[in-house]
């Protein structure tokens, strides 16, 4: 087959590897692309969702090694890095996604690893071994995936083993920043059926923000993966996959740019907690040039050490693929998983010394005599003169899942169906349940204008433990009747699920004032005393059940051999479960007992799937509306650093329409261009913390507008000698919101400007060496450097708006060597 582009895209983002049917074909044509999204193989233009498939030569193309670098890949969806820990992901789609990150509740995004549920969103950027595609499916897929899917899913597919022949890949990238990857893949077959395959990841890069104070740069980042496969045809109709993966990763975090100083609170002396955080305000100010000119930083000062943060995540995976029949299968998934994540939290970036600290790295000579109180208070700091350790709100997570399918066809074959049962059960701890630092800042002057001389310090302790258990059993029947010549399919899907979430909470927050404190921030002696404000905790528990019962109805109709029209209907839930932020009152204590209930989503979509010209020119498009009910809102605490509440507190609606275009201008030139529409709005919802209805809520990252084009040029072809070939990404995304309220002050805060960014690509693909063949790529991503923000945040004590930059222009080169196959 003659190749006239190396390129894979599908459904406007991907489409296979464009080429001839044969030598004697009298034009090119697109490609068949098979996806598995409905948990069975089929094409692209035959299934009846709106999703985004990368290929594995795309994959490369564009740099993707896992669910992180599909930002600016696909116009619906968005991706934040969480604002203390920059390998947790915040995923999007159509504006649907989790604003915090927390064992207790559940992302509205399911991601998945060749068909097994990935539960937390913890070291998510992680990439994986051996990646061979991606898929993103747009929008709520309850049936077939189960609960947290209201916003879409991702599937994440890695290489089977070859049992039929040896190969070997291996993959080089060098670039700026000191970057460096090794890709290695070995599989060879082990006896007649049976094959065994290695694969081997190893990436490092420096981080692109330089820290001119203590520990790494910001951004810096280290990790090492393996995964090994066994696969065995035990006879044309049993087939075993097993696998084992380990990732570990090692980074500094992305830190804040603090843009402007926090506004001053109105009438601090109405309430006490409102008087100190203005004091605070005022006292940290002193530490900071602020960022005024808001652009992109190249260096930063750290005052105390910015400690390197680590993960590792290792899983086991089963399946078992039993052909019963002709007409009947079955498959069984058995997947565990095991997470570790130690991430300290440092938020105090940007000072100059660390008399302003908000962080829980160790405590610097901690003043022993300053601690009000007895040894109940705070028992390792009373009496002893010592620095407090690290303490940091680790994760240990284990789950396992089993998932019984099967599949087949009746009636000859116009009745198609997949059937299954799923159980899940997860068990997490985060926080160590020890005191450690939180906040140590001056207090700066009050009202009058009156230079307090004082410093706060405030000390915490949490640690939350769950139990989760899920189950389901789902069905889905596709009918094709006789009528209309077979091109109606109409298609009855169903999904029982019950869950139970049990949780224990432990929170600590003591806080009191240093006098008469020292501004220059190092001096902390025996002799300060010490007025304690408050010492409040809580020890509660919390045990919710779920019941969910989710319907799907799809009807498909094939215009023509080459256009499928589709209306479906399917809902979705989220889980319920509890917030782990709430404040440390009596109050708080209460909200975390009761939890909060499962949402749940309607959604509507028309679609269309076409492939026009002689397969020439793909298009497709779907317009949508997604109703929520009981929609799971978070609401910040006012005046606090990072306390929040959760409640089922309102309705919202999603509109939308997608489009997603691939036209073959030529036998060398491929077009590409992609654009959603979102028009996102949150009914009157009423705030759990005042108990008003309140009329601004809004959607915290739903852009408008979002598209994607592309242009792939095959410049030079021979059949002997590769070709070479250039390819160009440019991605707009609009300005999102800041979540909240739209007449908070804050919202303004947090919103994020529109931006776009270019990338490019220029190779020599296919060219023979040594039996096999070699790729040689130069690339640059952000190519115009844009200076864009991916988080905002206007929380901190210090700043009223922080701002986390994207990555700058970055280039690099790319060798890839594949042998045998």
């Amino acid at each position: 087959m003659m190749k006239c582009s190396y390129r894979s895209w599908a459904s406007g983002l991907i489409v296979a590897s464009v080429g001839f049917a044969g030598a004697a074909a009298a034009q090119p044509a697109l490609e068949e692309v098979v996806v598995t999204a409905q948990k069975k193989a089929e094409s692209l233009q035959d299934t009846p969702i709106a999703l985004d498939a990368f290929g594995e030569e795309a994959l490369e193309r564009e740099g993707i090694g896992g669910v992180g670098d599909l930002a600016n890949n696909v116009p619906a969806m968005t991706i934040q890095p969480f604002p203390i820990n920059t390998t947790t992901l915040r995923i999007y789609i159509r504006g649907i996604g989790l604003i915090d990150a927390q064992i207790t509740q559940d992302p509205p995004v399911g991601v998945y690893v060749d068909g097994a549920y990935i539960a937390r969103s913890a070291a998510l950027a992680t990439d994986l071994a051996d990646l061979t595609r991606i898929e993103v499916l747009r929008g709520p897929q309850g049936t077939l995936y189960g609960r947290n899917s209201t916003g879409g899913a991702v599937n994440l597919i890695t290489r089977r083993p070859n049992v039929d022949a040896a190969q070997f890949k291996q993959a080089f990238t060098l670039g700026d920043r000191n970057l460096f990857s090794s890709k290695t893949m070995l599989n060879t077959p082990l006896w007649q059926g049976a094959a065994a395959k290695f694969a081997y990841f190893t990436k490092q890069v420096d981080g692109y923000i330089e820290n001119t104070g203590a520990g790494g740069d910001f951004g810096d980042s280290d990790t090492m993966g393996y995964r090994i496969d066994f696969a065995w045809d035990v006879s044309d109709s049993v087939h075993i996959d097993y696998a084992y993966d380990l990732a570990e990763v090692t980074n500094t975090n992305m830190a804040y740019s603090h843009i402007r100083p926090s506004d001053p609170i109105p009438n601090p002396e109405v309430n006490q907690g409102i008087a100190f955080t203005n004091l605070i305000n005022s006292g940290a100010r002193q530490f900071y040039n602020f960022n005024s000119s808001g652009n992109r930083p190249d260096r930063m000062h750290s005052a105390i050490p910015m400690e390197e943060a680590d993960s590792e995540i290792s899983g086991h995976q089963l399946s078992v693929d039993w052909q019963i029949s002709e007409t009947l299968a079955a498959k069984y998934i058995y997947a565990q998983r095991e997470l570790y994540d130690n991430t300290p939290t440092i938020l105090a970036t940007g000072a100059r010394s660390d008399g302003y600290r908000l962080d829980n790295s160790p405590v610097f000579s901690f003043p022993v005599a300053a601690i009000p109180g007895d040894s109940a208070v705070c028992s390792p700091c009373v009496g002893r003169s010592e620095q407090y350790g690290a303490v940091h709100p680790l994760i240990n997570q284990e789950q396992f899942s089993h998932e019984l399918q099967l599949s087949g066809s009746a009636f000859a074959e116009r009745l198609s169906y997949i059937t299954g049962l799923y159980y899940f059960e997860e068990t997490a701890t985060q926080g160590a349940g020890k005191i450690g630092h939180l906040l140590s800042a001056p207090l700066g002057s009050t009202a009058d204008g009156n230079n307090t001389g004082n410093r706060i310090e405030v000390l915490t302790e949490a640690r939350f433990d769950i139990e989760n258990t899920a189950m389901a059993m789902f069905a889905q029947f596709t009918w094709k009747p006789p009528v209309l010549d077979d091109r109606l399919s109409l298609t009855f899907g169903a999904r029982h699920s019950e869950d139970n979430r049990k949780s224990a909470a432990l929170r600590r927050q003591i806080s009191f004032v240093v006098v008469p404190g020292d501004l220059d921030n190092t001096d902390r002696d025996d002799n300060d005393i010490a007025t304690q404000l408050s010492d409040a905790f809580y020890n509660v528990r919390g045990d919710k059940d779920f019941k969910d019962d989710s319907f799907s109805f799809i009807a498909e109709y094939e215009l023509s051999d080459d256009i499928n029209l589709y209306f479906k209907v399917n809902e979705a839930y989220k889980s319920g479960g509890f917030n782990t932020r709430e404040q440390v009152t009596e109050e708080g204590a209460q909200r975390y007992i009761d939890g909060f209930d499962e949402e749940k989503v309607t959604a509507y979509e028309l679609g269309l799937k076409s492939r026009l010209f002689s397969n020439r020119l793909q298009v497709n498009a779907d317009i949508f509306q997604q109703d929520f009910v009981d929609q799971q809102l978070n609401f910040s605490v006012p005046n606090t650093t990072s306390d929040t509440t959760v409640a089922n507190a309102g309705e919202s609606t999603l509109k939308g329409f997608e489009l997603d275009t691939t036209w073959l201008a030529s036998e060398n030139l491929m077009l590409v261009l992609n654009y959603a529409y979102l028009d996102a709005e949150i009914e009157p919802s009423r705030n759990p913390l005042s108990g008003e209805v309140d009329d601004g809520f809004v959607f915290d990252s739903a852009p408008r507008h979002a598209y994607t084009a592309m242009v792939d040029w095959t410049l030079w072809s021979s059949l002997d000698r590769g070709n070479i070939a250039f390819n160009a990404t440019y991605s707009f995304t609009d300005e999102r919101n800041g979540g909240g309220r739209k007449e908070f002050a804050t919202f303004q805060a947090d919103r994020q400007d529109d931006f776009a960014v270019l990338n490019a690509r220029l190779g020599w693909y296919q060219l023979p060496v040594f039996d096999g063949v070699l790729d040689v790529a130069v690339w640059s991503k952000n190519l115009l450097d844009e200076e864009y923000s991916v988080n905002n945040i206007h929380n901190l004590p210090q700043a009223g708006r922080s701002v986390m930059f994207g990555e700058p222009r970055s280039y690099g080169l790319d060798l890839i060597y594949n042998w045998g196959g």
